[in-house]
């Protein structure tokens, strides 16, 4: 049905030589402290997506505070949901220059600080700055370097921890709204958001845990994919040729740049030993000045690869099943959310709300998408089933709920449609693990950073397009049509690039081979 990465030929980067030298495989890739990993970004998860959730809650203490309208209102959750996944590229430059453990601490600081500021709003507007942004980048900040850790620190059940610590969301949706409602009632909403933004201070906590990998423990889980793709190297080298030919990401610019880093340096100690000997400069100075010229080169590196990925001559952008993937990434989320906002008022005009208020649809997708996520990683992980296969069998199940939705009328039509949802929407867990297998590991940073940087544009408009459609028509069922039929022509678009791509390999092989 799909082609995985190892048919497309994505291979970024030569692995073939690691492979030849017998190399002890690392303890701590696919067990260990990969497992502390795990936890790290489940709690990530939890504190972030789950809260993100519950934000229903607060929605009504800041509609009956500022009586402002529930568009405007609405904003600030929007806001913070989208602000979260659209800074992934820019997050991608700080993992680049300081690594993920920093980019995490600096993000759950900044995060707090966004809870606590705005338990002092005096308007709408204050949260948009203190709550939508402040703690919107503070979540992007942790959420993309547990996304990224686990993959680095996975090779062979990589589906399976993907899918362990993104079940912390439907954890956390749990979790957070009895919390915050807890809070509310008890303390009041000013309160309760003051308290919310110590406890994500935990977030702190989580990024330390994501102890990075040392360069020889990276080249050892090289070693184990590169192995496990021995025997198919030969099939693949005519793709993988035509590929590497259309603008792959090679090794050469990044070679280079770190040559003129070391000659930078160089230049750095021979200062700091000229100044020992003659110039009489203190050294408190020349150990300062040494600092800061390596904080540069560090700069330097890390900026160069962010632009080269993105914008270079070896943009991942030249990978057209990467495209396209960023494609259907735009229309997918809004499918997702849509439901979470709008189903509590379709269930009122349903008349339906008695039947909701024992067991809500919301919490029926919420506790579904935490098995979902488990038992697709599952599946994925078994040596005979392809991850590609998975994740396009899920998006077309969700696709196919989401239009048949406004068909059911009833509260248990409602909930076995729901249900699917919850349970096709599992793929999310997925989603890492495809992109590592479309750009490498090397590039999953930044290149998961687009992917959800289309998902949060998605979740910045999706809804309050729904809402609009509504308005017109006064009625949500446009919504999920217009909202299914986008979503169906992002998945067409990804069925459309590896045929495409597989042809033009095919005549090239072919013009080769007359030749």
């Amino acid at each position: 049905m799909y082609a995985s990465r190892e048919d497309i030929g994505y291979e970024f980067g030569d692995d073939s030589k690691v492979g030849s030298k017998p190399i002890k495989p690392n303890p701590n890739i696919d067990g260990g402290w990969a497992w502390m990993i795990v936890l790290s970004s489940f709690l990530v998860h939890i504190l972030i997506m789950g809260s993100q959730m519950a934000l229903g809650i607060l929605n009504m203490e800041w509609l009956e505070e500022f009586n402002q309208s529930r568009g405007l209102t609405a904003w600030v959750s929007s806001l913070s949901m989208g602000i979260t996944l659209i800074v992934g590229p820019f997050i991608g430059l700080f993992i680049s220059m300081c690594g993920c453990r920093t980019t995490a601490i600096i993000g759950g600081i900044l995060n707090a600080l966004g809870w606590i500021l705005s338990a002092y709003a005096s308007n709408v507007h204050y949260l948009f700055l203190t709550f939508g942004v402040t703690a919107g980048i503070g979540s992007g900040m942790v959420y993309l370097p547990a996304v990224v850790m686990v993959g680095q620190y996975f090779q062979k059940r990589r589906a399976l921890a993907q899918g362990l610590s993104t079940t912390g969301t439907g954890f956390g949706a749990f979790l957070m709204t009895a919390l915050l409602k807890y809070l509310c009632t008890e303390f009041g909403w000013r309160n309760a958001m003051f308290i919310q933004g110590a406890i994500s201070l935990n977030l702190c906590v989580c990024g330390a845990l994501m102890r990075p990998l040392s360069p020889k423990d990276l080249r050892e889980k090289y070693v184990v994919r590169s192995d496990s793709e021995e025997n198919r190297a030969k099939a693949l080298s005519h793709s993988t040729e035509t590929i590497k030919s259309n603008g792959v990401l090679g090794e050469e610019p990044e070679k280079k740049e770190e040559a003129a880093n070391e000659e930078v340096l160089g230049s750095v100690q021979h200062t700091e030993v000229g100044g020992k000997s003659g110039s009489g400069r203190s050294m408190y100075g020349l150990r300062l000045f040494k600092t800061v010229s390596q904080l540069t080169v560090t700069v330097r590196k890390g900026f160069a690869l962010w632009y080269s990925s993105y914008f270079g001559a070896a943009s991942l952008f030249t990978n057209r099943v990467f495209v396209a993937f960023i494609i259907w990434a735009l229309f997918a989320y809004s499918s997702f959310v849509i439901p979470f906002i709008h189903l509590p008022e379709i269930v009122k005009q349903y008349n339906l709300s008695r039947q909701d208020n024992v067991f809500p649809l919301t919490s029926i997708i919420a506790i579904v998408h935490i098995f979902g996520k488990v038992i697709l990683g599952i599946i994925s992980d078994l040596p005979c089933i392809s991850t590609w296969n998975v994740f396009l069998v899920a998006n077309f199940t969700l696709v196919t709920c989401i239009l048949t939705l406004p068909l059911m009328q009833t509260y248990v039509g409602l909930a076995v449609v729901c249900a699917l949802i919850g349970f096709s929407s599992g793929y999310f867990s997925l989603m890492p693990v495809v992109t590592e297998d479309l750009v490498g590991t090397k590039h999953l940073a930044n290149a998961y950073g687009i992917i959800i940087c289309a998902n949060g544009i998605s979740a910045l408009f999706g809804p309050p397009f729904a809402g609009w459609i509504y308005d017109i028509t006064q009625k949500y069922d446009f919504s999920f049509y217009i909202a299914g039929l986008l979503y169906m022509v992002g998945i067409i678009f990804l069925l459309m690039q590896p045929c495409i791509q597989k042809k033009q390999s095919r005549e090239k092989s072919t013009e080769e081979a007359q030749v």
